[in-house]
C-alpha cells in the first residue's frame, strides 16, 4: 500500500490518499484478527507485521508533509512527538537486539487507533485536538516500549505490557539463579 499512498501524495490527491490509508489500516487490523482467529501467529509473522506497520507509519509522516505542509508546520510539535514515538523504540530495539522489536503492546495498538483517527480529522480540517491528544498517547506508548526493551534480557515478540516484561524478567532471573545454584552444588561434589 505504501507505493499507492506515495503516488496519491505526490500527485496531490489527498482524498484518494485518505481513502487508501483507511483501507490499509483496515487490512492491517483484519490480518492481525485473522491470524489470531486461525491460530496462525508466528514470530516471523509478528516481525513482518511490525515491519509493515513501520513502513505505513513512515509513509503517513512523509506523505502528510507532502500533502499538507502548512498543517505540519502548525502542528510540528505534535507531529515530531508522534514521529519520535514510533522511531525511537524501534532504534533502541535495533541497538539492543539487532532486530526490530515486535511487542504489539496494548498501548501501541490504542495509540495507533487514536493517531489514525486524529490524523484523518486533522488533515480533513475537521478537528486538530484529537491529533494533539494522540501525540501524548503515542509518547506514553513509546515509553512503555522502551521500558520493555530495557527490561527483557533478549528479544521477545508479542509482549503486551511493561508489567508482562517485568514478570518475564523476574522468571528469567529466577531460572538463571537456579541454574547457577545447581552448578555450584555440582562443583562442590
Amino acid at each position: 500500500m505504501a507505493p499507492v499512498l506515495f503516488y496519491f501524495a505526490f500527485t496531490q490527491q489527498p482524498y484518494w490518499f485518505i481513502g487508501v490509508l483507511v483501507f490499509a489500516v483496515f487490512t492491517d487490523v483484519l490480518d492481525g484478527f485473522l491470524a489470531r482467529i486461525l491460530n496462525q501467529i508466528t514470530p516471523m509473522g509478528s516481525h513482518l507485521d511490525s515491519w509493515g506497520d513501520f513502513i505505513i507509519y513512515s509513509t503517513m509522516a512523509i506523505c502528510a508533509w507532502v500533502l499538507w505542509p502548512d498543517i505540519i508546520l502548525r502542528e510540528q510539535l505534535y507531529f515530531i512527538i508522534i514521529v519520535v514515538s514510533f522511531t525511537l523504540p524501534v532504534c533502541i530495539g535495533l541497538i539492543k537486539f539487532h532486530t526490530v522489536s515486535s511487542y504489539h503492546t496494548w498501548s501501541v495498538k490504542l495509540a495507533v487507533a487514536v493517531t489514525v483517527v486524529g490524523y484523518i480529522l486533522l488533515f480533513t480540517d475537521l478537528s486538530d485536538w484529537p491529533f494533539r491528544f494522540a501525540a501524548l498517547f503515542c509518547l506514553y506508548a513509546a515509553i512503555e516500549e522502551i521500558m520493555i526493551t530495557l527490561l527483557i534480557p533478549h528479544e521477545l515478540v508479542d509482549v503486551r505490557t511493561a508489567w508482562q516484561a517485568l514478570k518475564y524478567r523476574q522468571k528469567h532471573k529466577a531460572a538463571i539463579n537456579k541454574t547457577q545454584e545447581k552448578n555450584r552444588n555440582a562443583e562442590i561434589r
